[in-house]
């Protein structure tokens, strides 16, 4: 129990630099994540144009952050030192920047939450050491994730629009309801490489 005599803890009057929302979504061989531009300070916008995702990898990797964006970074240097490692195995990858996250004293105090994705998997990833591999064809973070998870999967289930019109009405709808959340959307692609057969006398 907490003493009621006792003062009231000071927030921070600066704040903290915050960046939301990032979904990334599959359809038909096409992987698109998409976020929007606003950085807040406390309840100050400071920002409407920031770019939260990265090409990584040989451009064959996307990567986007929600939280705090001086952590994001620390983080996007951290993941890309652990895709070189593991020879671009997101997997791997994931999973070895989640455990430093949890165990290193220094990354444990970092606020973000990471998107990653290649054209065959999606994960989510937390400080708490958590690398979650979605169910769906959609994953998204961010103050308006949950918005444009909503949107996204009414939008794959009852329509035949592309993986990036779906990210693409998504950020909009989570923009005109989240106030962290703005209209500014900047959006990555990936695809699968399609299966090319072999001639038939080269056939087993």
């Amino acid at each position: 129990m907490t003493d009621a005599t006792a003062p009231a803890p000071q927030a921070n009057p600066r704040g903290r630099i915050r960046s939301t929302t990032v979904i990334c979504v599959r359809r038909d061989g096409h992987v698109v994540m998409a976020a929007d531009g606003q950085v807040t300070l406390g309840d100050h916008v400071l920002k409407h144009s920031a770019k939260k995702i990265r090409r990584l990898y040989q451009d064959k990797i996307l990567a986007g952050f929600a939280g705090s964006t001086a952590d994001a970074f620390s983080l996007f240097k951290r993941f890309e030192t652990k895709l070189e490692q593991f020879g671009g195995n997101l997997r791997r990858a994931a999973v070895e920047l989640a455990s430093d996250w949890r165990t290193d004293k220094m990354l444990r105090n970092l606020e973000a939450l990471l998107i990653v994705a290649d054209a065959g998997e999606t994960f989510l990833i937390s400080g708490s050491g958590d690398v979650i591999d979605p169910d769906e064809a959609i994953a998204a973070i961010g103050s308006g994730g949950s918005y444009a998870t909503a949107a996204a999967r009414a939008l794959l289930e009852n329509t035949k629009l592309s993986a990036r019109e779906v990210a693409e009405k998504s950020m909009k709808i989570a923009g005109e309801i989240c106030i962290y959340t703005n209209d500014r959307v900047t959006v990555e692609e990936l695809y699968t490489e399609p299966k090319t057969e072999l001639p038939k006398e080269l056939q087993a």
